[in-house]
């Protein structure tokens, strides 16, 4: 099986932190800078509309306002930009257990063998993509390859917004024609070094002389060679399963919904993904949680308790009550979501005794859901052997059939 590494990397994280609790900041000229009453300092992060002008990062402060004179400076908030990173590390968390945080701003994720679970590695990406946009306001690139410097450079190569896959066999077309100090791990003194040499381009250095690289630079020319011909063997440093805080899944509509059942299929589907990913990282959850946007995109969440479960059914049959709960027939809905949290002891198939049998002893409750449980890991196998779309339930299939009459 190929190895998927997804590097996440968030555009302009800072300033995009701001623009999402100062929305007068959206679509102007915008920097995070040091110290903005005295003109000093330098720019943290700028904006896109910023760097049209040639704003950069770290770019001394009154230098930037010359090039442009309108920008909105805001003072640094870091606490602030750590809650929002760690709002990002826990969506990141529900596609992957293993995650090495690079910096405040991005991750890599092991997606290795997630196919049946979130589709095609282009299919995934767009979904991390989306819900991190989607939940929190926040723009991210992504780089699809089998190593992790090829997907750290994979993430550069589009910006903002962009998802770009990065193979070995691509790596000629792609990666060798941009200059040497594009490469990831390469700084300016560097490339320098590399220029008097006469390799001005990834593809030079791959093909430049291994053994004259290393008398040139020691072991970091061996390094930098490896990494040019696309080679990468440093493992992910990953959290442990137990760090997983939460499990969620949430959509924006195509269309909004104003009928209840037509919203309870979607509370459907999403439980029925969130159900698959709970049992195969061993995850018993106490809470369920719902998020409704409405088109006027006003926000509403809702929580409720229930017995430590994995079971698609139990989380569904939460998430409905409190849809149902909180339901408006003259407010259209265009995004629900749904998560789980308040992990227990891990998710197993229990197994009843023979001394349990006492009629009067026995928990119905639980048998039933033991049952379901059972059920669930038996179409678990099913997809993840011949894929996701090859059992689902009968209400999924009439809500995707078309021209279905009610």
């Amino acid at each position: 099986m190929q190895n998927v590494i997804f590097l996440v990397d968030m555009n302009a994280f800072y300033i995009s932190c701001e623009m999402t609790r100062n929305p007068s900041l959206v679509g102007k000229p915008s920097a995070v800078a040091g110290d903005p009453k005295n003109r000093s300092g330098i720019i943290l992060a700028a904006n896109y509309e910023a760097r049209a002008f040639g704003v950069k990062t770290a770019m001394v402060l009154h230098e930037a306002l010359k090039l442009c004179p309108k920008m909105n400076i805001v003072p640094p908030d870091h606490a602030f930009y750590e809650l929002k990173s760690n709002q990002v590390m826990d969506i990141l968390s529900n596609y992957s257990p293993t995650i090495e945080q690079n910096s405040i701003d991005e991750a890599w994720l092991d997606m290795t063998g997630t196919e049946c679970l979130f589709g095609t590695p282009l299919e995934s990406a767009k979904r991390i993509m989306n819900e991190i946009k989607d939940k929190l306001g926040l723009w991210c690139s992504i780089g699809i390859s089998e190593n992790k410097f090829l997907s750290k450079m994979a993430s550069e190569l589009k910006k903002p917004l962009g998802i770009t896959e990065l193979w070995k066999n691509d790596i000629q077309i792609k990666l060798w024609p941009l200059p040497v100090k594009a490469m990831y791990g390469i700084g300016k003194k560097t490339a320098d070094r590399l220029n008097q040499l006469g390799i001005q381009t990834i593809g030079e250095l791959a093909k430049y002389d291994r053994n004259r690289l290393v008398k040139a630079l020691g072991k970091y020319g061996d390094e930098i060679y490896l990494h040019a011909n696309g080679h990468d063997t440093s493992p992910l440093e990953p959290h442990i399963s137990g760090d997983m805080k939460s499990i969620g899944r949430s959509t924006t509509l195509p269309n909004d919904i104003t009928d209840l059942e037509s919203a309870k299929l979607v509370l459907l589907e999403l439980t029925e993904d969130i159900g698959m990913t709970a049992r195969k990282y061993g995850k018993n959850a106490r809470t369920v949680h719902i998020t409704i946007k409405y088109s006027d995109f006003k926000v509403v969440t809702r929580q409720t308790t229930i017995p430590p479960t994995c079971v698609t059914n139990a989380i569904y049959q939460a998430a409905c009550n409190l849809l149902e709960q909180n339901w408006n027939r003259f407010r259209p809905i265009r995004l629900i979501g749904v998560s789980i949290s308040g992990f227990d002891a891990d998710c197993a198939t229990g197994q009843l005794s023979l001394f349990d049998l006492n009629e009067d002893c026995i928990n119905h409750d639980s048998i039933f859901d033991d049952k379901l449980e059972r059920m669930d890991r038996t179409i678990d196998k099913i997809r993840t052997k011949h894929g996701i779309d090859k059992i689902c339930r009968a209400a999924l299939i009439q809500k995707n059939t078309p021209n279905n009459d009610k």
